[in-house]
């Protein structure tokens, strides 16, 4: 066993963090302080710079790329006669945030996540597990390199822990789910196309839902029907659906 290892299991001041973390993800973390951001909430950080806080959020953000990136070749190779629609689809169905938090407490990461339950009711708690996952998988890819990070998710993740034939079968509408409920509650819903910022890649969509003149979810993606999908999903999370 090389000697930093050994010195980060047995000897450091974190050695019991560590121990967790192997466990968990079955190898020893280097930059430490990295998984410990993954795990930590922005309701729990402190302003470093300029009103940008400690929490996990820029992690999040890699995280989803690089998750997105490697379920994408995944089922690329797996459907090798599938077209984009159905590709994307499925891979909306794994990288949800439903599916991303059952996988996230199948694994323990309730056990480690640092956040005040003061700040956040119990609807928003839901989005904590699978915002977590993500800034995990960014946390490994900055400490790790992308190819450990896509075996990483290949093998400890996917093959482990994702059933992805069964995911297919199964029915995520979120749009359809959240249109239904605010029919039983009574509620407007428009899903409004708004411009993207200055800046950005103008061919991504930018969706946001309104309920009763309230924004409850927004989402980006390449395609319109996508960009409601995501937006739709965000509701339900925030609306505890």
């Amino acid at each position: 066993m090389p000697i930093s290892r050994f010195y980060k299991l047995y000897l450091s001041p974190n050695r019991k963090y560590v121990k967790v973390l192997k466990n968990l993800l079955g190898f020893v973390p280097g930059n430490l302080s990295l998984y410990k951001l993954a795990f930590r909430h922005k309701s729990v950080a402190q302003n470093v710079k300029k009103g940008v806080k400690n929490s996990n959020e820029r992690l999040e953000f890699l995280g989803d790329a690089v998750l997105g990136s490697v379920v994408a070749e995944v089922l690329f190779k797996l459907y090798p006669y599938e077209d984009e629609g159905f590709l994307t689809e499925l891979r909306s169905k794994i990288v949800s945030r439903v599916n991303l938090n059952q996988l996230a407490r199948k694994l323990g990461f309730d056990k480690l996540i640092e956040y005040d339950n003061r700040m956040l009711n119990s609807s928003r708690q839901g989005s904590l597990l699978g915002d977590a996952f993500e800034a995990l998988i960014g946390a490994v890819y900055l400490d790790k390199g992308y190819n450990f990070t896509r075996s990483f998710l290949v093998n400890h993740i996917i093959k482990s822990h994702i059933d992805i034939h069964t995911l297919e079968q199964t029915e995520t509408n979120f749009k359809s789910k959240l249109i239904e409920w605010c029919q039983r509650h009574s509620k407007d819903i428009i899903f409004d196309v708004v411009s993207n910022e200055d800046g950005e890649n103008t061919k991504l969509f930018t969706v946001h839902v309104i309920i009763d003149g309230e924004a409850m979810g927004m989402g980006k993606e390449f395609s319109k029907k996508n960009a409601e999908k995501l937006a739709a999903e965000k509701a339900c999370e925030t609306l505890g659906i």
